[in-house]
């Protein structure tokens, strides 16, 4: 998978962002960061912002903004990058390690 390149996003996870925010508290995001490195953030999410209207950023406060397209989770909740997050934890379970 390229990384570089931004993946669009499912609308219904900005609709988690939103009631996310809508309760004004701090939240947790993990994320892919540089290197694919698995990373966190913490901070009220201030919203999301497009700066070429398309790639598209979660801005939390006090942090630097986060692309949408790399969030694992948000508060617990798996983001878009879930799924490549499960994939990659699990990578050992799918091999039979030598056993045939």
């Amino acid at each position: 998978m390229n990384r570089d390149k931004y993946l669009p996003v499912d609308p219904i996870f900005f609709d988690v962002v939103e009631s996310e925010k809508l309760k004004n508290k701090i939240c947790s995001v993990n994320y892919f960061g540089e290197a694919n490195k698995v990373e966190g953030a913490k901070g009220q999410i201030a919203g999301i912002i497009s700066p070429d209207n398309f790639s598209q950023y979660l801005q939390l406060t006090g942090a630097d903004p986060i692309r949408a397209d790399r969030i694992i989770t948000i508060n617990g909740i798996p983001g878009p990058a879930y799924d490549e997050y499960d994939s990659y934890a699990l990578a050992c379970l799918t091999c039979m390690g030598g056993m045939d």
